[in-house]
């Protein structure tokens, strides 16, 4: 599994309809709005780097109204949750 966070830029006015879009392309575990110098926030599961290019530049950079992405790559996810699952499994 490969997991990204893409930071989307938007043309003014279009981010709920640009959010809407990415949120349905497969893939797109989910997208925020935030506030700040970005727009939305994607954060995708791919199955391996193949599917990220089918995702990012050939699904979200081609939505009506974004203007730019940026790609963070995730190597190693940390979870509050996950490590207490751990220690409930007696793994510590």
């Amino acid at each position: 599994m490969t997991n990204a966070i893409v930071l989307i830029d938007v043309e003014s006015g279009k981010a709920n309809e640009a959010a809407r879009a990415v949120a349905e392309i497969r893939g797109v575990r989910e997208v925020y709005s935030v506030a700040g110098d970005i727009d939305l926030v994607a954060v995708i599961n791919a199955d391996d780097i193949d599917q990220l290019t089918e995702i990012i530049p050939g699904g979200i950079a081609k939505v009506e109204g974004v203007t730019r992405t940026r790609t963070l790559m995730a190597f190693k996810t940390y979870s509050s949750r996950d490590e207490a699952a751990a220690y409930d499994l007696g793994l510590d």
